[in-house]
């Protein structure tokens, strides 16, 4: 399959260079990040969506995915499909499936889970919004990209799935940080903390399979010096994106709107941009009482 891949950062290239290894025809453009092995370097989004059956794009944002949709949706053969694995708002996931439909294109909307790692060993997740004929012909590649991809409703549906799944994970991670941090001021060793709660009513992606603790359950960015698998700035965007959605659709979300809050203030007021979002631990183990006080 001839595939058109945009935005080759720290998740597209990994994605694209797996698309490659598996035998597709990888054509990628990225403003500045170089092409990965395998994939031919092309000198505009336009330049790789021509001819390709398959469109890709990873990009930072939304107003970025509509101005790179401007350019490819008219590059594009009739019949092709435009799959975009960013993590956007809502409204311009389905603003640019509408583009997409008129110009007689197929549209994806299908942002992942699974962070870096997960792109470079091919198992994240996908959570895909749009036509079912559409998904049919982007599931090989989505297969090769991750271990799951789910059919989630219609366009801006994947959206509106990943932005629900990462409120949820800013909540637990926070919860588990801040119950660490308690345990340890009550002289409760972090290993026993760890045994109890992976295996009671406490457990979480976040504690079994992510645990903020080092030297605790599996491998984990809080080994290695909390450097980002996941980035707490990402966290806040992901969050701003949900608040932002659930004001769209007058949803009360109290406990999103206090994690956003905290990511706010570790990534712009303190030490967290640029850290794993659960570099959240040593932030709280660090605090007392009144040192959290607004």
């Amino acid at each position: 399959m001839k595939i058109g891949f945009i935005g080759l950062g720290n998740m597209g290239a990994p994605m694209a260079a797996n698309l490659a290894k598996a035998g597709h025809e990888v054509a990628g453009f990225d403003t500045a990040a170089p092409a990965p092995d395998g994939v031919r370097a092309v000198d505009s989004a336009a330049g790789a969506a021509a001819d390709a059956d398959v469109v890709i794009s990873m990009l930072p944002n939304g107003q970025i995915l509509r101005a790179v949709a401007d350019q490819v949706i008219p590059a594009m053969r009739e019949g092709a499909v435009f799959c975009d694995c960013s993590t956007v708002d809502v409204a311009s996931a389905r603003t640019v499936a509408e583009q997409a439909l008129a110009a007689g294109l197929g549209a994806l909307d299908a942002p992942v889970s699974g962070g870096i790692g997960g792109a470079q060993a091919g198992t994240l997740t996908f959570m895909v919004g749009g036509r079912q004929q559409d998904f049919d012909i982007v599931a090989p590649l989505l297969d090769i990209m991750g271990q799951k991809a789910v059919l989630c409703g219609e366009a801006g549906a994947g959206q509106s799935a990943k932005i629900c799944n990462n409120m949820i994970l800013g909540v637990t991670m926070l919860a588990t940080c801040e119950a660490f941090a308690l345990a340890d001021k009550l002289g409760l060793d972090r290993q026993k903390m760890f045994d109890v709660v992976s295996t009671s009513s406490g457990a979480s992606w976040s504690i079994n399979s992510y645990c903020p603790a080092p030297g605790v359950g599996p491998q984990s960015p809080a080994d290695n010096d909390y450097k980002p698998g996941f980035a707490a700035e990402l966290m806040l965007k992901d969050l701003r994106l949900a608040q932002a959605a659930a004001e769209d659709v007058d949803a009360d979300t109290p406990m999103g709107a206090l994690a956003t809050e905290q990511y706010k203030t570790f990534v712009e007021d303190e030490d967290g941009n640029g850290r794993d979002f659960s570099a959240m631990l040593p932030r709280f183990a660090a605090r007392s009482r009144h040192s959290g006080e607004s």
